[in-house]
């Protein structure tokens, strides 16, 4: 018989693995971060240039500079990263983070001044907050606990294990007297948990606990000044301490910018001064030097950054991956409702950092690690788009 014949088939040039690298980038996600650190770089810069704050030297701004950088090559090495490895890594990083957070109860730990808990470690030569690690760590660990788990989730003996697991860095860091950030703990705890599908039985149950657990919170937990920022909002202008000085500079802050601003660079007599201007309270200076546009510009691109997360969990190939966006999900989110709404004074003083636009080199770094996380979920849920396989 003939042979049939059949043309040879061209062989398929291979795609450069730096382009299938770029290709299977969430870069959306990344030029929303860079925008913001790009916008806080630059404000801290003007702060300085102003001397609006007679504390924020050039360091600030290069700090920030270098900690997004950092960040940035956090991000690209753990979006290459597959998130299975790096979540069962946890026997490694789960202690080292705990240990961190248990020396902040030593010697090693030190109080900023002006704040109210003991929360960050001084090793002479640098200092950093351990609890922005114990996040990270807690998001991969419950994300990894909650995939195990979730077929059999909603019998009490595995819940109960799930509560304990968020319980425990949850009251860590209220030891340390960091409420603001105990409560965005819960608030990620809460978030992966109902991600889960719970049953509607123990929601209910959450619900009516709440009552409960306010009592508990406000007669054995909370100090004075906590206790009193929180009834200043109810009833303005009856502290005697006057607790609410720095929030009512907030808002005279933000007002003084009124729709456009009043520049980057405006000179310092044109400035408010706020206490923690820089930090928790840059919104503040977002609104003064960009006006309600430049505000309300911050807030659609921070709503963006959060929604675009929680979409990459939606569309990732496994629930790992779906909880570990919504974690970091939740933890974008408890910074941005509780930074600003602390700004706006609907909040109380809970020393929540605004996440790339506050001065901060762990916070900084750290939201550029929870990214990764993010990323390396996107780039995973197409075959296609691994660079490594």
């Amino acid at each position: 018989m003939d042979r049939i014949y059949r043309p040879k088939r061209k062989k398929e040039k291979e795609v450069p693995w730096l382009v299938r690298y770029w290709w299977g980038l969430d870069k959306s996600l990344i030029l929303a971060a860079l925008i913001c650190s790009g916008l806080s770089v630059l404000l801290l810069y003007s702060i300085w240039q102003n001397h609006i704050v007679s504390t924020v030297g050039a360091s600030y701004y290069r700090t920030q500079l270098f900690s997004c950088v950092l960040g940035l090559l956090c991000l690209g090495i753990l979006s290459v990263l597959d998130y299975h490895k790096i979540a069962k890594l946890w026997f490694l990083y789960a202690p080292l983070a705990l240990g961190l957070t248990l020396l902040t109860f030593t010697a090693l730990g030190h109080r900023r001044a002006g704040a109210d808990d003991q929360a960050w470690l001084n090793l002479g030569f640098i200092q950093f907050q351990p609890s922005e690690v114990l996040k990270l760590a807690f998001i991969l660990t419950f994300a990894l606990h909650l995939s195990r788990v979730e077929k059999q989730i909603n019998k009490p003996l595995h819940m109960l294990l799930l509560c304990i697991h968020g319980a425990i860095p949850t009251g860590l860091i209220a030891l340390q007297g960091d409420y603001g950030t105990a409560i965005v703990f819960a608030v990620i705890f809460l978030g992966m948990l109902f991600s889960a599908k719970i049953s509607w039985k123990y929601v209910l149950a959450f619900l009516a606990a709440i009552p409960v657990l306010l009592v508990v919170l406000w007669n054995f937990l909370l100090g004075d000044v906590h206790k009193r920022r929180i009834l200043v909002l109810l009833h303005p202008g009856t502290d005697p301490d006057n607790l609410e000085y720095q929030q009512d500079r907030g808002l005279e802050a933000l007002s003084n910018g009124k729709i456009f601003g009043v520049g980057l660079f405006a000179g310092e007599d044109a400035y408010v001064t706020v206490p923690e201007l820089h930090n928790d309270f840059m919104f503040a200076q977002v609104g003064q030097a960009l006006g309600f546009v430049g505000a309300m510009a911050v807030v659609l691109l921070l709503a963006f950054l959060c929604l675009k997360i929680l979409y990459n969990g939606y569309r990732a190939k496994d629930t790992l991956g779906m909880f570990l966006c919504t974690g970091v999900f939740a933890m974008f989110f408890a910074h941005c409702v509780m930074n600003i709404g602390m700004v706006l004074k609907v909040a109380p003083v809970i020393g929540v950092p605004l996440p790339f636009i506050s001065a901060g080199g762990t916070a900084t770094v750290s939201m550029y690690i929870a990214l990764g996380f993010v990323l390396s979920a996107y780039r995973h849920s197409d075959r296609r788009a691994r660079m490594l396989t």
